[in-house]
This record gives C-alpha cells, structure tokens and sequence, in this order.
C-alpha cells in the first residue's frame, strides 16, 4: 500500500465528532515528517466523503485549508453539526481528538 492510499485509509476511519491532526496521519502512515504531505493528499481527496477530509487539522486545533464549498467556513460547519467542540475558534484536541484504539 503506498503511503497515500494509507492515509485515505486511516482518515475514512476518524468516526464522527472526532478530528486528526496532518502529524498525526503522517505518523500513522510512516511517515512522522510528511503532515505536509497529508495535507496535499487531503486537498486532492477524490474519495469525500467516504474520505472524510473536513476532519483532518493542524496540530494546534486551527481550520486549515479546505477545497469544498466556502472553504474553512464550510469545514467548520461541518465540524460543528458532527458535535466536534471548539474553544475560542479552534478545536479543543482535549476533547475530540481521534484516539484510535
């Protein structure tokens, strides 16, 4: 499996109300240094939703780029009818960051 079809494959799995951090992706692909590409990857997603893109964002919480509809405005939209929780225009990661178990 190459590494992008390992990223569409980890990312179809983030269940809804939770997100993933790029870093966190890259790291569970095999590449700990590739969130960049993650993010690359994320912008060419043909597979939404079924690859849900919108729940993937930066490491610190922040809505970064987003392809479809109003862009992050639609991404944070997104988020916010799945029950992902925000504090002061960022996710709380203390709260719905994906832990895969």
């Amino acid at each position: 499996m190459t590494f992008k079809e390992k990223v569409y494959e980890i990312t179809k799995n983030i269940p809804k109300g939770k997100v993933a951090t790029y870093g966190q992706i890259a790291k569970m692909a095999g590449n700990p240094k590739a969130g960049r590409a993650v993010g690359v990857i994320m912008k060419n997603n043909p597979f939404a939703p079924i690859v849900p893109c919108h729940r993937v964002v930066a490491s610190n919480g922040e809505l970064t780029g987003y392809s479809a509809g109003n862009g992050v405005a639609t991404k944070k939209e997104m988020l916010l009818k799945e029950g992902v929780s925000f504090v002061g225009g960022k996710i709380n990661l203390l709260v719905s960051l994906w832990i895969p178990k």
